[in-house]
């Protein structure tokens, strides 16, 4: 759904029971055990796309070129996206470490993220549009 106006990063929420990688039938998505990120290796990867279907958020996406699944692997440890963020003053995006509660209450389809950002940003008309 494209909203102008309504762009928002689309973020792995780092799932405790990782349905992505569970999905993965060519075995091509892992934990790192350090950051607890999904990897992903392109040389195992079929794109076959199984991995986004039981996303909660939607977020593994297949490359343009390569059509292997790319998705967030926390740089390492150190999320270049929320440094930059920070940096830059919009202190939207930021490095949380792990609670009690389900990562999954984080995890929202493009879709729902956009429409949920529209009616906050333009009021309850929005949805009229939507």
């Amino acid at each position: 759904m494209l909203i102008p106006g309504a762009e928002f990063p689309h973020l792995c929420a780092q799932c405790e029971d990782y349905p992505c990688v569970d999905a993965c039938s060519s075995k091509a998505l892992s934990v790192n055990k350090k950051t607890g990120a999904v990897t992903a290796d392109a040389e195992k990867c079929t794109g076959c796309g199984d991995c986004i279907d039981v996303c909660p958020g939607k977020v593994p996406h297949v490359h343009p070129k390569t059509k292997t699944i790319l998705i967030c692997d926390l740089c390492g440890g150190d999320p270049q996206c929320a440094k930059v963020c920070q940096e830059g003053g919009w202190n939207c995006l930021r490095v949380v470490e792990r609670g009690d509660e389900d990562f999954k209450l984080y995890s929202r389809a493009p879709e729902e993220t956009a429409r949920n950002l529209a009616i906050k940003t333009y009021g309850e008309k929005a949805e009229e549009l939507l």
